[in-house]
């Protein structure tokens, strides 16, 4: 559960970031549709390791724009090693780079701008300096769909190029090989180059080349080109499967096994990945092994070879202890695989499936292979298999006491990571049911136990999700699915968040009519099968929740036939054993008393049968009960005696009120949780009506008793504090609410928190989806 604190740099960086409006001017530029950003402050100045943060930072929270990127002119900001991934610039934002020296250069999914027109915005240092490009999945397609890459052949100092998955085709390469003199480092992965005889023209200095997924149209060339580069320290020639982007020859795969009986090949290589590629046995590849000494690194992933005991087994006599090798053998193999091909979709979806069965058996905190899941898993956002997989690694690595022991911080990624998935698939059942599984979880859903430590509460402030989306997202899940136990972690989640977002935000979730009707259908289904269990508990509690001070929800619960649905619910448990009972009939009421808190709906409670019930409920011997029932009596009885049938009713009715509070004593607990005081002040100025104020102050004095910290700060800044100096010193107060009131002004305690009700009973997670295995 330990992490490095974030540093002061960083989260400096993240401010700037979240508030340019507040801290740019914005002006005019000769394109009507762009500003320039410029800091207010004239003495501002970035040095590279801060310009190149904040051009990361602004990266990775999708704000990079031309109109931010504006922001890095070279007297402010100081760019020497440029990383820009998936954001839309124009050619015209990008010419901000012409200022800057830069050396390294990586324009990673630019699709708005082509990789002549990036290289046209960089000036004539960096046009000679420049050391390191990488434009991997960007395009060379102009406008008019030829494939330009001769603006290549300005780079003369070149030494790294990464084209891969691009249009780059043979005559780009040939190009290069002939204008990059010192290009040693070369990655043409998944590009259209169907011959790579040009790259003998370099074999005397190239130390590294990638060429995953290439097709080759003429596959017995393959081999005799590779053997020919003699300088070669890294080479790779995996495949998957999948698709290729531009090219579909399936005859263009040149057999493994051809370059590995060629033992005396490539002497100097210490990096070899040939993963997805058949063909070759354990002896080729032992004997090959043998021959390479200087091998630190095999890729196997996807292959049988991965097996071999040689690299599985430390007691086999040939066992490569040395040797790095990624694969699906074993954890060591899987988290390796995880580690370097984070970025192809079938390799990441075959090692979390297989990490899956692995983490089933995991009783210890494994934060090192979070860290490995969640990159994989950002990566492909809409590849159902991956999303499948990681969520169901996910839940395991996360629940119980394993998740515990989690870090904050790695538990937010979890969680939103866990939401994009729900969002990209919300009709796909077992996704939503393994996100959920992760989602339903103490430790995510409670802010912070109370009685935690001050760093305790540190490190959990440190856990931030946007809480309204996932309560979105888990009533969209409820209404959408019929599962009974996605049902329970539904209402459970949404029970829990409802009480912790916004009272606009809780208005927009519960004055949805759909969201309210399936609610109280699930309710509704529950009592008619007497089925008094959690997953109807959770659904009061949610709706509970949702009417707090939330005029609009408690309209729509109303208008859906939630009061005699509840009416008939309070009849039915009158019957059932007294914990259950109470259970029951202290979530309906409380719910009730949020809607009489309102007063454009105290008409629809004012009926003879409810006022009946409530007056049977306010003297029930459970105080949970009672006390709701006298909140409910309190607001109604606030009205003018214009709004009551029969004056004595009232009369009765609040002497009864009276004699029940002052028949109580403190409970142990915190009975009730208050987003604010508001509802409570027009009672206490109830001057006509002491037994209004006088419940009024004993439900301030018990919150305040139980929660001193959060309550008498609130009752302070709400004015509460100044409402009982009044009422103290007013004559015409009852003495009894005098007393209570002094009580209140002098009352404090160390704060509780109420645990989040989590159902063991939950399901497994799947990590696939029902038509693979």
């Amino acid at each position: 559960m330990y992490d490095m604190p974030t540093s002061l740099q960083e989260c400096c960086i993240d401010f700037i970031s979240d508030h340019l409006q507040e801290l740019c001017y914005a002006s005019a530029t000769e394109n009507p549709s762009i500003k320039k950003l410029t800091f207010k402050d004239p003495d501002v100045f970035f040095h590279g390791e801060l310009s190149e943060q904040l051009l990361q930072t602004l990266c990775e929270k999708s704000k990079l724009t031309d109109e931010t990127l504006s922001l890095f002119d070279p007297n402010v900001t100081n760019l020497k090693r440029v990383s820009i991934r998936d954001a839309q610039l124009s050619a015209k934002g990008l010419r901000i780079l012409k200022s800057h020296k830069i050396s390294e250069l990586e324009i990673i999914g630019l699709r708005t701008a082509t990789v002549n027109d990036v290289i046209g915005c960089l000036g004539e240092w960096t046009l000679s300096n420049l050391r390191s490009l990488n434009v991997n999945n960007s395009t060379f397609v102009n406008s008019t769909k030829f494939c330009v890459v001769v603006s290549l052949s300005k780079l003369h100092n070149l030494q790294s190029l990464n084209v891969s998955n691009t249009e780059f085709n043979k005559h780009g390469l040939e190009i290069i090989v002939e204008d990059l003199p010192c290009l040693v480092n070369l990655d043409i992965s998944s590009t259209q180059i169907l011959d790579i005889s040009p790259l003998r023209k370099c074999r005397d200095r190239l130390k590294s080349l990638s060429m995953y997924n290439l097709v080759a149209s003429n596959q017995d060339e393959v081999v005799p080109v590779l053997c020919e580069l003699t300088k070669l320290v890294h080479l790779d020639v995996s495949e998957d499967s999948s698709m290729q982007p531009f090219v579909n020859v399936n005859s263009g795969k040149f057999a493994i096994d051809n370059l590995l009986r060629r033992t005396r090949c490539l002497p100097n290589l210490t990096s070899l990945d040939i993963s997805g590629k058949d063909g070759a046995n354990e002896e080729v590849l032992r004997e090959y092994v043998n021959f390479h000494s200087k091998l630190n690194f095999l890729g196997l992933a996807l292959t049988e070879y991965c097996e071999y005991s040689m690299f599985t087994n430390d007691q086999s006599p040939d066992f490569k202890g040395t040797l790095t090798v990624t694969g699906e053998a074993d954890e060591r193999q899987i988290m390796e695989a995880l580690r370097r091909y984070v970025s192809r979709c079938v390799y990441v979806q075959k090692s979390l499936y297989t990490l899956f069965r692995l983490t089933q058996v995991m009783l210890k905190p494994r934060e090192d292979i979070i860290k490995l899941v969640l990159p994989a898993m950002k990566s492909h956002p809409k590849q159902l298999g991956v999303q499948m997989a990681a969520t169901a690694c996910l839940y395991n690595l996360s629940k119980g006491e394993v998740g515990a022991k989690v870090h904050p911080a790695c538990l937010t990624q979890i969680v939103n990571l866990t939401l994009l998935a729900m969002e990209n698939f919300p009709n796909h059942q077992q996704l939503q049911k393994n996100a959920l599984l992760t989602l339903c979880s103490d430790r995510i859903l409670n802010d912070v136990n109370k009685e935690l430590f001050a760093e305790e509460r540190r490190k959990s402030a440190l856990m931030t999700f946007d809480r309204y989306r996932c309560a979105r997202l888990v009533m969209e899940c409820l209404c959408q699915f019929l599962d009974p136990s996605m049902n329970r972690m539904s209402v459970a989640i949404c029970s829990i968040l409802a009480a912790k977002i916004s009272t606009d935000q809780t208005s927009s979730l519960g004055a949805k009519p759909r969201y309210m009707r399936k609610m109280l259908q699930l309710v509704k289904s529950k009592v008619e099968s007497n089925a008094i269990d959690i997953t109807l508990k959770f659904t009061l509690s949610a709706l509970w929740n949702l009417t707090d001070e939330s005029p609009a929800t408690c309209r729509v619960f109303l208008h859906e036939g939630g009061l005699d649905l509840f009416m008939t619910i309070l009849q039915t448990v009158s019957t059932m054993e007294v914990d259950v009972r109470t259970q029951v009939e202290t979530k309906i009421l409380g719910l009730l008393n949020n809607i009489a808190e309102v007063p454009a709906l105290r008409d629809y409670l004012m009926r003879d049968d409810f006022l009946m019930l409530s007056k049977q409920l306010l003297r029930a011997s459970q105080i949970d009960v009672s006390y709701f029932a006298a909140g409910i009596i309190s607001h109604l009885a606030s009205e003018s005696i214009q709004k009551w049938l029969v004056v004595s009713a009232k009369e009765e009715i609040l002497k009864e009120l009276r004699d029940v509070v002052l028949q109580w004593e403190q409970p142990e607990g915190e009975m009730v949780a208050y987003r604010s005081f508001n509802p409570f002040f027009p009672l206490l100025r109830c001057y006509d009506c002491p037994a209004v104020q006088l419940w009024s102050v004993w439900a301030i004095q018990h919150v305040c008793t139980k929660n001193s910290s959060r309550y008498c700060p609130m009752l302070e800044k709400e004015g509460g504090a100044d409402i009982m100096l009044e009422l103290i010193n007013n004559p015409s107060t009852d003495e009894n609410v005098v007393s209570i009131a002094q009580k209140i002004l002098a009352f404090g305690k160390s704060p509780s928190v109420q645990r989040v009700p989590r159902d063991d009973q939950m399901s497994a997670p799947v990590p696939c989806p029902a038509d693979e295995n």
